[in-house]
């Protein structure tokens, strides 16, 4: 069986995010989301508890996906869970240069390989801290994130 672990902050999760495990969870027989404790993001909007929440929620569709979550190294969690493969989105080349960096740190120290999915064109300019921010100010983010997301977004913020 080929298990991928797609870890990320999810803070929040969208729809990109959400199209890129539809699209793993067809290549790959188990797939691993995890919300990652990420001291390099400590302005956190929602808690890692709301995050697995909104990330059970939304894959529950999808039989052969999985969530968790983990504060230490990705390749670790990748051996915990048995996973053969990481799996990062790329947006933009911008986000290659800093995720082959990533990719290549953790083959160096634990051999696990990553693979890289594009997304769609249509939401490559969808990033979780821009979601935030936009929401904060009071604009509109229904359409690029889910109905649990966007109403969790209201009560914080307002509609």
């Amino acid at each position: 069986m080929t298990t991928v672990l797609y870890p990320g902050s999810f803070d929040p999760v969208h729809n990109g995010h959400i199209e890129l495990v539809e699209t793993a969870s067809h290549l790959f027989e188990e797939v691993v989301v995890a919300a990652l404790v990420n001291p390099g993001k400590a302005d956190c909007l929602f808690s890692l508890e709301e995050r697995i929440e909104f990330m059970r929620e939304c894959f529950a569709h999808l039989a052969n996906v999985k969530t968790t979550t983990f504060d230490g190294l990705v390749v670790d969690l990748a051996h915990e869970v048995g996973a053969d493969f990481i799996i990062k989105g790329l947006r933009a080349v911008s986000d290659f240069e800093s995720e082959l960096q990533m990719a290549q740190m953790n083959a160096a120290i634990s051999g696990v390989q990553t693979l890289f999915l594009p997304t769609a064109s249509r939401r490559s300019f969808l990033a979780s801290r821009l979601i935030r921010e936009v929401a904060r100010l009071g604009g509109s983010v229904d359409s690029m994130v889910p109905d649990v997301v966007s109403r969790r977004l209201d009560e914080r913020f307002g509609p």
